[in-house]
């Protein structure tokens, strides 16, 4: 029998809708699995367990007095530390923060809050949420790697029952990333789809909210919250079929440098995409040369002005990692930044027309699993040379963040060491409805392997490989 932390956020919706669940009962459930496994996995900054349980015994009277909100009533959640949510503290995981208390929520803490969601408390970020590895924080499937970034918090915190829910924040990946490198589901919704007031910032053209799930379902029901209504794209759909949908499989830039095993798990889920009923073309994906650098040009100044007053007062509060990345964003010429945002309008005009023609990208969500927790470069044999480890982390998820279209992470399988694949599926803007049916219906044609649930008791981390080493006889997959 599935313990209360181990239920999707759809299954305790409605086994609390049933009467057949409390939220008392599932909130206590939750902070028992952090008291039990957090000091191993430090996703955590601040747990208010008290104030937890109290949402938690309001929201039981207010549905058992027929005042029920909707789906994300009574469920325990969590925020990425740098989402105000009044009274906490919005840490942002820096000693530059550490005696910040918010005093009002943010925009989405108070929809989830007003949809009746139990707030357990905030997880850790990269600092400033300008990294890619969160480093506080460990993987849930393996102590000895990387939990990813900036989200990491939020997504260990998901994959290992320490809440039903967490929020992100995505600049140049950071709920995608390590949604993938734990084996969850993360979302990046179109830019400007989700407010961002109320939350720190890293590169306000840049910057996106979103969810971090279990399963694309769940994300479909936050997303809804989030925004105050469904994303729907004409009649709705009760079946999973994807007839009629245009799947791209990038022939440059999404498979370059990527390792053997995520390429083969992911063009396998492609071929799953076909098998569904959705139809297969490759594209060439416009200005990949220019994906990197203009991603940096953008950022690296926006992040050094929002830090300017502090940066010059109290620079050694900073790691040493970010400060030195906030102190070269100050040597950026501002025609360096402008030709960047130059760049960004090409490359938007160009993703924009690419998706006259198909109605969604898939590729991989990131190119190598996680790596371990003090490695500094990935490798690539295959073609000679190597790169840091946030390049290699952000180079795939990028493109989203400059075009500011949705992406969808889900897991896709396991590697030989048993650590999470993750593919993305990316969509014209607004296209969030289009994404998540694709995404249930790979999901729930073929379910993933967690950390929770039946079939993997209580373990952590998760034991055997399922990655595929060949693709099924049945697929049709594009190389």
């Amino acid at each position: 029998m599935r313990l209360p932390y181990e239920l999707s956020l759809a299954d305790a919706a409605r086994a609390i809708a049933a009467r057949e669940l409390s939220p008392v009962d599932l909130t206590d459930s939750v902070l028992e699995r952090i008291a039990e496994v957090e000091g191993d996995l430090g996703a955590y900054v601040t747990v208010c367990a008290d104030e937890a349980r109290k949402a938690a015994a309001q929201a039981e009277r207010d549905i058992a007095a027929g005042r029920h909100r909707g789906p994300l009533h009574g469920i325990p959640m969590t925020l990425k530390d740098l989402i105000d949510a009044a009274g906490l503290p919005t840490t942002a995981s820096s000693r530059v923060r550490a005696h910040h208390t918010a005093r009002k929520d943010s925009t989405v803490a108070a929809r989830l809050r007003s949809a009746g969601a139990v707030l357990l408390g905030k997880t850790h970020t990269h600092e400033f949420a300008y990294g890619l590895t969160t480093p506080q924080t460990r993987n849930a499937w393996a102590a000895d790697r990387v939990a990813g970034g900036s989200s990491g918090g939020s997504a260990v915190a998901v994959a290992a029952g320490e809440a039903t829910f967490a929020l992100g924040t995505d600049t140049g990946g950071s709920i995608r990333v390590p949604s993938a490198l734990n084996g969850v589901v993360g979302l990046k919704p179109t830019y400007g789809l989700v407010p961002v007031d109320g939350v720190t910032p890293l590169s306000w053209s840049l910057d996106h909210v979103g969810p971090i799930t279990r399963t694309v379902r769940d994300a479909e029901l936050v997303l809804a919250a989030l925004t105050g209504h469904h994303p729907t794209e004409g009649p709705a759909r009760t079946d999973e079929s994807l007839a009629g949908l245009r799947v791209a499989v990038p022939r440059t830039y999404y498979f370059d440098r990527v390792a053997p095993e995520v390429e083969v798990a992911v063009r396998r889920a492609i071929g799953q995409l076909a098998a569904l009923g959705a139809e297969l073309t490759e594209i060439d994906i416009p200005m990949t040369e220019y994906v990197q650098a203009t991603q940096w040009g953008v950022m690296v100044p926006e992040a050094t002005a929002a830090h300017e007053q502090t940066l010059r007062t109290s620079p050694e509060l900073y790691g040493p990692d970010v400060r030195v990345l906030l102190e070269a964003g100050g040597l950026a010429p501002a025609t360096d930044y402008l030709r960047a945002q130059r760049a960004r309008t090409l490359m938007q005009g160009a993703w924009a027309r690419l998706f006259d023609e198909v109605d969604l990208i898939a590729a991989p969500t990131v190119p190598c699993t996680a790596v371990h927790r003090d490695q500094q470069e990935v490798s690539w044999p295959a073609t000679g040379g190597t790169e840091s480890v946030s390049d290699a982390y952000v180079r795939l998820s990028a493109p989203a963040n400059l075009t500011g279209l949705p992406s969808l992470s889900l897991p896709v399988g396991l590697d030989g060491a048993g650590l999470p694949i993750g593919m993305q599926l990316i969509g014209r803007a607004l296209g969030e409805a289009t994404l998540l049916r694709a995404g249930r219906a790979y999901e729930t044609a073929h379910p993933p392997v967690t950390l929770l649930g039946p079939e993997a008791g209580h373990r952590t981390p998760a034991s055997t490989p399922v990655a595929p080493s060949t693709p099924p006889a049945d697929a049709t997959i594009l190389r």
